[in-house]
């Protein structure tokens, strides 16, 4: 957000170009230092942009305090982390947002800055109820910052927008996305789906649905030919989608079989390939899709798989044609797995805690060791596959920090 301005704004600018920073910086410079009330609530319309982006806040390194709330957890653990950290921003889902509103579980008087993040989303009907009650909830909120990669046709009166400033950044992407067109000459598409993974090899490529059981039925079609999945979509319980979610990220699984939920709010970033293979609903979904691959200054492959009868949308244009490979290559294999370790930042747990048990207790050296997420409750920790069983026969039954834990292998 380069234009500095004392109005409200809206930024349009494509996905994977850096929106979180873009208000968070000037938000940062805004909040009280050493405040121990929450300032600004940034809204969001999924639980997992709601934990990225306080984690995008905490790694700035500005001191700012931040937490994400979101459903799916207790509220009443939520309100207890809200005492002892203090936020000075919260990041979340409208109705979570609400339900701690409702209960006073922070002082609303002090909000002075609001945010909407993907608000084309968050302004769709099915949200307008809860926005309108959260808005309404703010009383003091004097600026307002709407982003979004796809305009709203209009912003709802409730969100009291004045005299803002648009920034429209939406025609600088595209242009690091090469499109193909795939044909298959069957209805069901899966034996041609599998013949471009085959080809893609471990390449991270995102495959978008437009149904939960499509999902699910092509998800369990790709396991059982053996290649390495990670599923997502709105049916999966928290713990099933962050699962999937970093299994993906670190390298576990080279492929995700997604809903449209999958095209918003995931910072992941070196996906190579988008496959479409169902077409999207709209424009803004294609937008959407389109723009987890080539973040920030990379580029990358978007594919539409097409049946016999099927054709590119109107608004699709500058395609190229792609040959499928006859089939016969190996499927690749990824070289990572992912531990969960049933301890986590609640038990005084940390990234060093877990590469020392690692090594110590599971015969690793750090060079075998990928990612590590901390949470409040477990971890998730990415290893060399090869060496999966032998760490898990090392360390049943160890303690790590004195503690004893479970120890497996996410599937």
């Amino acid at each position: 957000m380069t234009k500095t301005s004392k109005h409200d704004v809206v930024l349009l600018s494509p996905t994977g170009s850096g929106k979180t920073l873009a208000y968070l910086l000037p938000l940062i410079n805004s909040i009280t230092t050493g405040g121990k009330k929450v300032e600004a609530v940034v809204v969001v319309p999924g639980r997992e942009l709601a934990i990225q982006s306080a984690e995008v806040l905490r790694q700035t390194g500005s001191g700012i305090r931040g937490m994400a709330l979101y459903g799916g957890r207790p509220t009443m653990d939520e309100h207890r982390k809200l005492r002892q950290v203090e936020p000075q921003i919260v990041f979340g889902t409208p109705g979570r947002l609400n339900d701690h509103l409702e209960k006073q579980n922070f002082d609303a008087d002090t909000v002075r800055t609001l945010v909407i993040d993907e608000f084309d989303k968050c302004l769709e009907m099915g949200f307008q109820d809860e926005m309108a009650q959260l808005i309404a909830k703010l009383p003091n909120v004097n600026r307002r910052f709407l982003l979004s990669a796809t305009q709203a046709e209009e912003i709802p009166r409730f969100v009291r927008i004045s005299s803002a400033d648009v920034l429209d950044f939406t025609e600088e992407s595209s242009s690091r996305v090469t499109l193909f067109e795939v044909r298959s000459p069957n209805k069901d598409k899966l034996e041609t789906l599998g013949m471009m993974l085959r080809q893609f090899g471990s390449a991270s490529t995102i495959v978008f649905l437009n149904y939960r059981e499509s999902v699910e039925r092509t998800n369990d079609w790709l396991r059982n030919e053996g290649f390495s999945t990670s599923i997502f979509h709105g049916g999966l319980d928290q713990r099933e989608r962050e699962d999937s979610l970093f299994k993906f990220s670190n390298g576990s699984s080279n492929i995700l079989v997604s809903t449209d939920l999958g095209s918003r709010g995931l910072d992941i970033p070196q996906v190579e390939n988008i496959i479409q293979y169902h077409l999207p609903e709209t424009q803004d979904n294609y937008i959407h899709r389109i723009g987890r691959t080539a973040r920030w200054d990379a580029t990358g492959k978007a594919f539409f798989l097409l049946g016999p009868e099927e054709k590119l949308p109107e608004y699709v244009s500058g395609v190229e044609p792609f040959t499928v490979v006859a089939d016969g290559l190996p499927i690749p294999k990824s070289k990572m797995a992912t531990l969960y370790i049933g301890k986590g930042k609640r038990d005084k747990v940390s990234r060093g805690d877990i590469v020392g048990f690692l090594c110590k207790k599971g015969g690793l050296t750090s060079n075998d060791i990928g990612r590590i997420d901390v949470r409040e409750r477990y971890c998730y920790c990415a290893i060399v596959r090869e060496k999966l069983r032998e760490v898990l026969r090392n360390v049943e039954g160890e303690k790590i920090k004195g503690l004893r834990t479970v120890v497996e292998s996410i599937k």
